[in-house]
């Protein structure tokens, strides 16, 4: 079906003619209409005898006891509170206010304003140019390099907690994954196969168990089979590394298959405790496949070598993947830090630094934490375990809360291993924010902070969880509101039951001075226009 917008473009450009003309004519409306109000009330004074009717509403409002007030102000009070109550839930769930999104949504459109959704505003780089700011969808959610294994290690926390570590978001994006990774071309699906897909889009984990078993009976020799149940069905490491090892003899010549089952297989004899040997299988699996840096293995090499402390071979990863021309990722940038902070950390001071300023190489550390701070402003409230941890998503989003917390997960012991490092990280990582520009138009040696990452992070992360979100965000204008509504009416409902003549005598007051200029006004009117005219105008 072709698009049908490009094809009357001068009802689309009236439509536009008509949008900007209200948002023009807004601004004026308001007061002209204010001023036809006023116009009309004088005109209509005499004939619809509103004189008489406000002086029998004055005589009904006399005879109301201060108790109809104290009702009246308490349900006020009430109605305010529960809207205040919705509004705060609404705000921790979404980020944002439900009366100002539902305002935005509908009345923006109708008021000439542009909407978010088909605009990009332009954010300026590090070298000023300007980059288009990143959508939602443009915030690319990646597998997690050291996502755990669910039999194994994410079905025991549900079994001990009953919580759900995983959403069906992320757990869907991992269905995707395996379908794409381990079924290749679709043209020429054997009838195992076209099992393994339909078991990878189950949504129970016994059905695609049972769909496994399925494969394997087709097939003897089905390895994405094995791998379903080393990955589901599997409730130890070692089982899952016996799982793995025949998936690994029987997968022939799928480099896709063969890519998956070594990393998996150096992933176990990493939490086995074999880490010399892991070290060697992911070496070995880098070397044998250049190509699949994406699949950032690396990153698995490095938590596995400062596990062994060798802080030189560290060192060396890092000097080939921390370049200016590769992607980043919380992983490279914080242990970065923490070699240059470990080198100094021991004998940090904040007091003697105070006194005598940084040394060279402090400053180098110092400037290391602030690079990982403005690429991940997450991760340091967990690893200073001012943020509780949970177990790491399958995906992350990088320099989103799901990649703190999966750096954390596996990173925190390096860094309590290394003396002093975490003091050094507390002292000096809030110091960042004040070289990062406010707003956020500007990155400092990254690119600006994506505004999508709070997003992707509820779908990544369970809701249990509470999302850190950068920049904190300020409450509401409407939260503020109602907040003051409540408290204002809940007030004089207190005074008024306490003191009923006295608010009497207050209200009186209040509403003269309020009614003064509309009475000042009615009087000008009279002294220049004369009767006649007001006359003849109320027979027409």
């Amino acid at each position: 079906m072709e698009d049908t917008t490009g094809s009357n473009p001068q009802s689309l450009g009236f439509t536009e003619k008509l949008k900007s003309w209200l948002s023009w004519s807004w601004t004026y409306v308001c007061f002209i209409w204010f001023g036809m109000v006023l116009i009309m009330i004088y005109v209509l004074w005499s004939p619809l005898k509103l004189q008489e009717t406000l002086t029998s509403a004055s005589v009904f409002l006399n005879t109301l006891t201060p108790k109809f007030y104290v009702a009246l102000t308490g349900t006020s009070s009430l109605i305010s509170g529960l809207i205040l109550i919705f509004e705060w839930w609404y705000f921790r769930k979404y980020g944002t206010s439900f009366i100002e999104q539902v305002s935005v949504s509908h009345l923006r459109p109708l008021l000439g304003g542009v909407e978010s959704s088909s605009t990009t505003g332009l954010f300026s780089s590090v070298n000023g140019e300007a980059e288009p700011r990143p959508s939602v969808s443009e915030c690319k959610v990646w597998r997690n390099p050291l996502n755990l294994f669910r039999g194994a290690e994410y079905n025991r926390y549900t079994w001990v907690t009953g919580k759900e570590p995983l959403t069906y978001y992320d757990m869907n994006l991992s269905a995707q994954d395996h379908q794409t990774f381990f079924t290749g071309d679709t043209q020429q699906l054997k009838p195992e196969d076209a099992v393994m897909q339909k078991a990878w889009r189950e949504r129970n984990p016994q059905a695609r168990i049972r769909a496994a078993y399925q494969a394997i009976e087709m097939n003897h020799e089905c390895a994405a089979a094995y791998v379903l149940l080393a990955e589901e069905e599997a409730t130890t490491i070692t089982e899952a590394e016996r799982l793995f090892k025949k998936a690994l003899s029987i997968a022939g010549k799928d480099i896709n298959l063969l890519v998956y089952i070594k990393r998996r297989l150096a992933m176990c004899a990493r939490k086995l405790g074999r880490i010399k040997e892991a070290v060697k299988m992911m070496r070995d699996l880098m070397k044998e496949f250049p190509l699949l840096g994406m699949l950032n293995i690396h990153e698995n090499l490095l938590e596995a070598l400062l596990e062994l402390q060798a802080y030189a071979d560290v060192q060396a990863v890092l000097a080939k993947y921390d370049d200016i021309s590769l992607p980043k990722s919380a992983t490279i940038c914080y242990t970065s830090a923490l070699l240059k902070a470990r080198a100094v950390s021991d004998k940090f001071s904040p007091e003697a630094a105070s006194r005598r300023g940084l040394s060279t190489a402090e400053m180098n550390a110092v400037e290391a934490i602030h690079r990982a701070v403005e690429f991940n402003p997450h991760v340091p409230k967990y690893l200073l375990e001012m943020k509780s941890l949970i177990l790491p998503p399958e995906h992350i989003l990088k320099r989103g809360d799901s990649e703190a917390v999966a750096y954390a997960f596996f990173h925190l012991q390096h860094w309590k291993r290394a003396e002093g490092a975490l003091n050094l990280l507390h002292c000096t990582w809030e110091g960042t924010f004040r070289i990062i520009p406010y707003p956020l138009e500007k990155g400092h040696l990254f690119y600006p902070y994506p505004g999508c990452t709070e997003t992707a992070d509820r779908e990544l992360l369970p809701s249990f969880h509470e999302v850190s979100v950068y920049p904190k965000k300020e409450l509401p204008f409407f939260i503020l509101f109602t907040a003051g509504l409540c408290s204002f009416t809940a007030i004089l409902a207190m005074l008024t039951h306490q003191f009923p003549e006295l608010m009497g005598v207050f209200a009186k007051a209040f509403f003269s001075t309020l009614f003064a200029p509309l009475g000042f006004f009615a009087d000008k009117m009279e002294s220049f226009m004369p009767s006649s005219f007001w006359h003849q105008l109320t027979r027409i």
